[in-house]
């Protein structure tokens, strides 16, 4: 006798969903595009702040050199040659100065590489890698000193245009105090720090190099020496 048919519904075994198509190769490219992105931007934060503070040395320097010698002597030439005199001598200690620490740096990176790639550690297309990475030290001279002389020519501008003695001491301060202000916010958001804090301690701390200066170079210059 023929055995009946079921009319129970058959389980149908479930089939697993197809595997989603991973990109790794795309995945790696973003990640690796992204970390240059992150690394570029680093290095280009570096050089800005360093360009503020050299362009802030170069302000205050000269600022306070102005100011010292108008204690003694009223006329706008002798003022004018004296920021002149003080920004290019600033800009070239910078670059001087600058020119000697990244060559210094560069040597001991150079010679790490050099050992790295005598021990086999190293292919030839790494060593050129890194290399090419190296700072520039005539670059950095360069960048120093241009941002020492642009911060120099604040003051030095403020002054050769006015005549009257203490219109031209007034003028000088005020232009300098805009300046620090600047060059203070600027710095703070570059290093991530509080912006009001960091711009009155730039400002104050220039106020007092400059009454500094002043005030020491009035008192020699009262007393005959």
């Amino acid at each position: 006798m023929a055995a009946a048919p079921s009319t129970q519904p058959q389980d149908h075994q479930q089939l697993p969903p197809p595997p989603l198509k991973v990109d790794l190769e795309g995945q790696t490219r973003q990640a690796l595009e992204l970390e240059v992105e992150v690394v570029d931007f680093s290095k280009r934060a570096q050089w800005l702040r360093a360009a503020v503070l050299g362009a802030n040395d170069g302000l205050l320097s000269t600022a306070s050199l102005m100011m010292g010698v108008g204690a003694v002597r009223k006329d706008a030439k002798t003022m004018a040659i004296t920021g002149v005199a003080g920004l290019i001598a600033g800009a070239c200690s910078m670059a001087i100065g600058e020119l000697v620490s990244v060559y210094s740096q560069y040597d001991i990176e150079v010679a790490q590489i050099k050992r790295e790639d005598r021990n086999g550690a190293l292919g030839a297309e790494e060593v050129d890698v890194r290399k090419g990475k190296l700072p520039s030290p005539w670059q950095a001279a360069g960048a120093s000193a241009l941002a020492f002389a642009v911060g120099a020519l604040v003051p030095l501008l403020a002054a050769v245009f006015v005549k009257e003695y203490k219109a031209r001491l007034a003028v000088v301060i005020a232009a300098v105090s805009v300046a620090l202000v600047g060059f203070g916010w600027l710095s703070s958001v570059l290093g991530k720090a509080p912006v009001v804090k960091s711009a009155s301690r730039v400002l104050v701390g220039g106020w007092l190099a400059m009454g500094i200066t002043f005030g020491l170079t009035k008192l020699i210059g009262s007393a005959g020496i």
